[in-house]
């Protein structure tokens, strides 16, 4: 099973379809990028269009790795160069002066669905001798001449239920999730967590490989008999044992029966990755799992008045590790600031907990919990519509605040109001929202829903009816 996408530091091209007798090329992640935005499309169209095709092109290519399309079918390449299958690419060409800084910039964003992680299967054509269900690259040029943001212009042709990420992180070294041994009876940990995740989902489709309850990372009996159904439906041999041949036939089927690669997936959620649990986090670690660690924690802190404030930035330092002990002596365990299975399973039952509890998180309910990605000024997507949306509503309550449209897009307007919340909140003036902005934000605008004007301490020079 996937589990957190990241950045590759280096792709490997076949120079031709699938199979094609060509070569293959490896090189790194933003060079093909270049290449491929410059073999697809024009240096001279708006810089909204370049945007918006270079950020489909980089989430394509992120799907093919992710997915590993190609790998888990048996081929020793990532994507190829043809753009019977893939993106354009020719090796070897030059780069246009404006595509390569923008590329720079965008290689490590993507786009994906609200509330899933993997990266959206980008589907794109020219738009004039070929057209298709997803963005037409001339097309683009006519919406960025019309004044619509980058953004804008992939929500027109991919929906508006679809999400910025911002500054993956990037994996050195190889990105296989083949875990490098065989699995076999009595072996235990993620890998083996994946495994059983990946079998429960295919049996759906393939209701005679026998579900695995419950999914806890031990190879037992039933993951040994899941395995040998499975490797006996698809003409495997039955020995139990998940080899490189059975893991990727298991990849293949997994992709397949989600559609992995079609622009109408069957996602892959937040929550169902994070029922993956990371052998060990400490500190000193970077990365999804504990970007993931500290979103549960800065979540359960609000409910929880003993845990200090986290930042969400993927890196396990001393305020993730002061957190973590905090969460543990609270809830019993050995305070050692090392995230054990025991401390992971605790927190993400009190995070389901919390989450069980909550009503709705707009129409005037609840406001919603940080979405645990920090926004700051060139942000996009609907979390910062429902952060424009309850700075609006702050507003006309607190003339100290000023009132901003609700466009999704976090441009300087947005960051002066949120410079002015936190100054009037004692909290540091940068105009970014990290997750003690966020719950300050919504705790006043929750206030406000409720009927209340403030809270002790908020708006202290603020003028009050």
């Amino acid at each position: 099973m996937p589990g957190i996408p990241y950045i590759p530091q280096y792709i490997t091209v076949h120079l031709g379809t699938p199979n094609s007798n060509a070569r293959n090329v490896t090189v790194t992640f933003p060079n093909y990028i270049k290449n491929v935005a410059s073999s697809e499309i024009y240096p001279t169209w708006p810089e909204n269009s370049l945007r918006a095709n270079i950020t489909a092109i980089v989430t394509f290519a992120l799907n093919r790795v992710y997915t590993e399309w190609y790998r888990s079918r048996g081929y020793n390449f990532d994507i190829t160069n043809s753009t019977q299958y893939d993106q354009a690419y020719v090796h070897g060409r030059d780069i246009f002066g404006n595509i390569s800084k923008l590329v720079d910039e965008l290689f490590n964003d993507y786009l994906r669905r609200e509330g899933t992680i993997n990266p959206l299967f980008t589907q794109f054509c020219n738009g004039t001798t070929v057209t298709c269900d997803g963005l037409s690259q001339w097309g683009t040029v006519g919406l960025a001449e019309q004044g619509m943001t980058p953004f804008q212009i992939l929500q027109y042709y991919y929906g508006k239920d679809v999400e910025m990420v911002y500054n993956a992180p990037i994996q050195y070294g190889g990105s296989r999730s083949y875990p490098g041994y065989p699995l076999r009876a009595g072996e235990n940990g993620i890998a083996v967590r994946q495994l059983q995740l990946m079998l429960n989902r295919i049996s759906r489709n393939y209701p005679a490989i026998p579900k695995i309850n419950p999914v806890d990372g031990l190879f037992g009996k039933q993951t040994e008999d899941a395995v040998k159904r499975f490797q006996r439906i698809f003409s495997l041999t039955p020995d139990g044992v998940v080899g490189e041949a059975t893991w990727y036939r298991i990849v293949y089927i997994y992709n397949s029966v989600r559609r992995l690669a079609e622009l109408n997936a069957e996602n892959i959620s937040l929550e169902e990755l994070g029922t993956v649990f990371p052998d060990v986090l400490k500190k000193g670690e970077r990365g999804g799992p504990v970007r993931l660690l500290q979103y549960r924690l800065a979540m359960v802190g609000r409910y929880i008045p003993e845990l200090p404030a986290v930042d969400v930035d993927g890196i396990f330092g001393d305020g993730t590790e002061q957190a973590v002990i905090a969460f543990q002596r609270y809830a019993g365990l050995s305070p050692d600031g090392v995230v054990g299975r025991n401390t992971w399973d605790q927190l993400y039952r009190s995070y389901r907990g919390i989450l069980e509890t909550l009503p709705g998180d707009l129409g005037g309910e609840a406001p919603m919990l940080y979405p645990g990605t920090q926004l700051s000024h060139g942000s996009r997507g609907n979390s910062v519509s429902v952060l424009q949306t309850y700075l609006a509503a702050i507003a006309r309550e607190f003339p100290n605040i000023p009132a901003i449209p609700v466009t999704g897009y976090f441009g300087d307007e947005t960051r002066n109001a949120v410079r002015i919340f936190q100054s009037e909140n004692n909290l540091t003036p940068d105009g970014v929202v990290g997750p003690r902005t966020w719950d300050a934000i919504a705790g006043v605008y929750g206030d406000l829903i409720s009927g209340y004007s403030r809270r002790n301490g908020q708006f202290q020079s603020a003028a009050f009816n």
